[in-house]
């Protein structure tokens, strides 16, 4: 495993065509963010990043900081449970001690005095994925037991912290490369498909405050699996692109907000970019690029919600 993954990461055989899918080889060597890894041996915390960094942004945030936990469904499907079998008995003891790992990270944040704690969980997605599906049966995967599982973890890793706002962030992956004819950032994705297929299960079976879901392109699909949130529950619509040059103006954000609102009212509803502006790969927005759509972002809010 190299000691500078993002250096890793650029030099990996990755499609670079714009708009299309980067497809990812899980069995390549590398780091387990990108691939599919085993274990020699049973995991433990050494450091709390998560901790690290809100120490590091409420020390100059004006307003409460919000901290991002990868959840245990990202961790699992990079974790090659059958090259490990020696360690781990299978999936579900892997992941029973990824939540005891996590919790523990959640716990010393909540300590600091951390209030609002995303889970990070890009992985639901390939439960809509058919690519992504048929990779797990062919490991000898059962999807929906692999959702099921998901979904327990993720309560499980969140029951108990009191006073604290839990959020959950779906999408299909930050992918994006430059398009040689424009030279401007371009999206590409992980996984395509609607939330249809998995909404009335995942809105209801979660026990997160706040749902954050992508919504930035066609392959999210429409606003009708909105109608199954329960009543105590938010949204929040990424509909700001953190992959794409294009600039959101603030009435296309209205426009879109309001076809949300006709199937969950707008007092449910809030807004975000789709994913987070950063990641491995070298090829992001620049710095005044992010500012302007944050400035659009928090603009559109105050028309909608003041």
């Amino acid at each position: 495993v190299p000691k500078n993954i993002s250096l890793y990461y650029e030099k990996r055989d990755l499609n670079e065509t714009p708009l299309e899918r980067a497809e990812q080889n899980f069995d390549e060597a590398g780091p387990a963010i990108v691939t599919r890894r085993g274990t020699i041996e049973r995991l433990k915390l050494t450091r709390n990043l998560p901790l690290t960094e809100y120490r590091c942004a409420q020390a100059v945030a004006k307003v409460p900081a919000k901290v991002t936990v990868l959840g245990p469904d990202r961790i699992a499907q990079r974790f090659k449970w059958e090259a490990s079998l020696n360690v781990y008995k299978g999936l579900d003891d892997f992941v029973e001690h990824i939540v005891q790992i996590e919790r523990q990270i959640i716990g010393e944040l909540v300590n600091a005095g951390c209030k609002y704690i995303q889970i990070d969980a890009p992985g639901y997605t390939a439960y809509v994925d058919k690519i992504s599906l048929d990779r797990m049966r062919s490991r000898g995967e059962d999807p929906e037991r692999n959702f099921q599982r998901s979904s327990d973890a993720d309560n499980a890793l969140i029951e108990g912290f009191a006073g604290v706002t839990f959020g959950i962030h779906i999408c299909r992956g930050n992918a994006r490369t430059i398009d040689p004819k424009t030279g401007k950032l371009v999206p590409q994705w992980h996984r395509e498909g609607s939330y249809d297929a998995i909404a009335e299960k995942l809105f209801n079976s979660l026990k997160h405050q706040r749902i954050l879901l992508e919504y930035d392109s066609d392959r999210a699909g429409g606003f009708e699996p909105l109608r199954l949130v329960p009543k105590d529950k938010i949204v929040v619509l990424g509909l700001v692109s953190t992959k794409n040059s294009d600039m959101e103006t603030v009435d296309d954000l209205k426009r879109r907000i309001d076809q949300a609102s006709k199937l969950l009212p707008v007092d449910q509803l809030a807004l975000s970019p789709q994913c987070g502006f950063g990641g491995l790969d070298s090829k992001v927005l620049s710095e005044d690029e992010m500012w302007e759509k944050l400035d659009v972002i928090v603009e559109a809010a105050k028309q909608v919600w003041d």
